[in-house]
């Protein structure tokens, strides 16, 4: 089924997260296909928590990376690393310190800039740890000729792949192996999984999926926060729900599952609701801090 026109144009332009700012000229050179594309991100961000499988041992400074938000920010960083043209491979230890949301946003803002629409989405990916669904961003990005979204994990390079065994294409990860947070949410509710399954280490439940639910409301809106930031309407970890919050989250699940066919309400619904919409600080969990955005 073709997205709207006007779904496109709105996933293909650069925002807040997304701008390349003063770097953006450096994305000509780039080339236009995705499978490239995901290969040029590869050689660009090493993930924090797979550091030494690279032979990387990571400092608290370079840690910090992983906390930078804008991609204009991170590629300040990444030049001051390494200064060559985006399509140059780094060696690990010269590459961005991220974690998935710094690929996804990356990925992300390289395809815009070749014209494919192309948006973040925060979920839960079924393929790093058996018989869990562990936090997980990727990119989804809009296959013209075959008229669909299509999920691209690009953290699964040739390392990853070869620890986590993936059983699919990493280009097009199946709906039930990267489980978006709304679909999550219905799972849960339903009885069909349990809850606790879809988390981080030791901490999942409704709580934890009503996070990621804020968050990729947050992204479908052009707002790709760090997967431990916190505002708003998300739950205080291992709270429980009342009728009043299961009804928000219901509705949120129901529109975030369904982002084309609710767009207007998608949009109407984070810029019209203070607990959703991203504010101008935000709780940075992981440093303990209120961070301005």
């Amino acid at each position: 089924m073709k997205a709207p026109q006007e779904i496109l144009d709105f996933y293909t332009r650069p925002a807040a997260m997304t701008s390349g700012g003063a770097h953006a000229s450096r994305f000509d050179e780039l080339p236009r296909d995705v499978p490239s594309l995901v290969r040029v991100v590869q050689g660009l961000v090493l993930h924090q928590h797979w550091a030494r499988a690279y032979g990387v041992e990571l400092s608290d400074e370079r840690r910090s990376e992983s906390h930078l938000r804008p991609l204009d920010r991170m590629l300040d960083r990444l030049f001051a690393l390494d200064a060559r043209p985006l399509s140059a491979a780094r060696p690990p230890e010269a590459r961005l310190v991220g974690v998935c949301r710094h690929v996804t946003v990356l990925l992300t803002a390289l395809l815009r800039a070749k014209g494919i629409p192309a948006r973040a989405r925060c979920g839960f990916a079924g393929y790093f740890k058996p018989g869990t669904f562990m936090d997980h961003w990727v990119c989804e990005h809009w296959n013209a000729a075959e008229s669909r979204w299509v999920l691209v994990d690009a953290q699964l390079d040739d390392v990853q792949s070869a620890a986590s065994k993936p059983d699919f294409d990493a280009l097009d990860v199946p709906r039930d192996r990267f489980v978006v947070a709304g679909d999550a949410w219905a799972k849960g509710r339903a009885g069909e999984v349990d809850p606790m399954t879809f988390g981080f280490l030791d901490e999942g439940g409704l709580w934890f999926i009503d996070g990621n639910i804020v968050r990729d409301l947050a992204a479908l809106n052009n707002m790709e926060m760090l997967p431990w930031d916190c505002w708003g309407a998300m739950s205080l970890p291992g709270a429980a729900h009342g009728d009043d919050r299961l009804a928000l989250f219901d509705g949120l699940a129901a529109i975030t599952r369904s982002p084309d066919a609710r767009f207007a309400e998608l949009r109407a619904t984070y810029e019209g609701d203070e607990r959703l919409r991203v504010p101008a600080t935000v709780l940075n969990w992981v440093l303990n801090r209120q961070d301005t955005i």
